[in-house]
């Protein structure tokens, strides 16, 4: 084993993969909130994010942040927050953190910046060794164990293989990818996919629409991505293709939620209240636009959705929009 495991963000993704990954080292999990830790300590349970999975007994759990960094000595550091936090971790870090490198699992661009991930990182810890952990998995089923399969991307080969050393096992299968844009594009792109899709099926559109819109969502998507420095061939793989099914298709998918209810006519307020957790595709689409607009990258799916989510359309005038774009060549 390549040392300690600490998982920075007591949500449902992050106490999902600590307790995962504590089935093969020592773990230690973070979690801000003192009486929640203090709480799943007590209970051995995440009655927030995870209340029917128990939380086994070698699986550490702290508030203490200092004490959280110090355990990843040698090992490494998962962000486990949303990307609206992970400015806010890496600025809290020593300057010199005993784990050999972080990954974070955070899937969207920074609102106000535009910034991928990466880009925060290069930004405020440019010495440190850093990737990129995505792909599609739901918290709930990488809790109960059930097979999942993400990738680990990071210009740092080493660093991608104490990943694997660290978190692979017979229910989570870690792949290893060299182009961390690509994987943090499509890991932010599926979830305004996500929105899209869900939007045709509240309307029942049909399979074939949601067909389509998952297909010229790849494509935009690797639009996008490529613009951005993206090796095509990435989108194909967990991150990209794999991600977008799972998140446009699958029935614990919040930002697929957010698509289904808008289109049943809910406010969005309403909607993310109720839901409990983050749902990224809202937060990230109209960033995903802006950026893509610098970079002339047509991208008329996300347009729509950004569109609904201001309320400046409803949803069918957002699909109908997209239906009646004039003829072209699929590329």
């Amino acid at each position: 084993m390549s040392g300690n495991l600490t998982v920075l963000g007591a949500g449902a993704w992050g106490t999902a993969l600590a307790l995962s990954a504590c089935r093969r080292g020592s773990v230690l999990l973070w979690g801000r909130d003192e009486a929640q830790v203090a709480a799943m300590r007590a209970h051995r349970v995440n009655t927030r994010y995870l209340p029917s999975v128990e939380l086994l007994p070698e699986l550490e759990i702290s508030s203490n942040f200092n004490a959280a960094v110090d355990h990843a000595r040698g090992g490494l550091i998962v962000v486990a927050t949303p990307m609206a936090g992970l400015a806010g971790v890496l600025q809290s870090l020593p300057a010199a953190p005993t784990a050999t490198g972080l990954f974070w699992l955070c899937k969207g661009f920074q609102d106000g910046t535009g910034a991928l991930g990466h880009e925060v990182a290069r930004r405020l810890w440019p010495s440190g060794r850093v990737g990129v952990l995505s792909g599609p998995s739901f918290a709930q089923e990488v809790a109960a164990g059930n097979p999942t399969a993400l990738v680990a991307a990071s210009s740092d080969e080493s660093l991608c293989r104490i990943a694997v050393d660290l978190l692979h096992s017979e229910y989570l299968r870690i792949y290893t990818s060299d182009d961390p844009i690509g994987v943090e594009v499509g890991g932010a792109v599926k979830n305004v996919m996500a929105i899209a899709t869900g939007l045709a099926d509240g309307l029942q559109l049909g399979l074939n629409a949601r067909a389509a819109l998952i297909t010229r969502g790849l494509a935009e998507m690797v639009r996008l991505g490529v613009a951005l420095g993206a090796r095509t061939e990435t989108f194909m793989g967990l991150s990209g293709l794999g991600d977008l099914v799972l998140t446009a298709t699958g029935d614990l998918s919040r930002n697929r939620t957010v698509g289904l209810q808008l289109a049943q006519g809910k406010p969005l307020p309403q909607i993310l209240g109720e839901l409990g957790h983050v749902a990224e595709g809202v937060l990230s689409a109209s960033t995903v636009l802006n950026r893509a607009r610098v970079l002339k990258v047509d991208m008329p799916i996300t347009e729509a959705v950004v569109a609904v989510l201001e309320g400046r359309t409803t949803p069918r005038q957002g699909v109908e929009s997209l239906m009646g774009r004039g003829p072209r060549p699929e590329r």
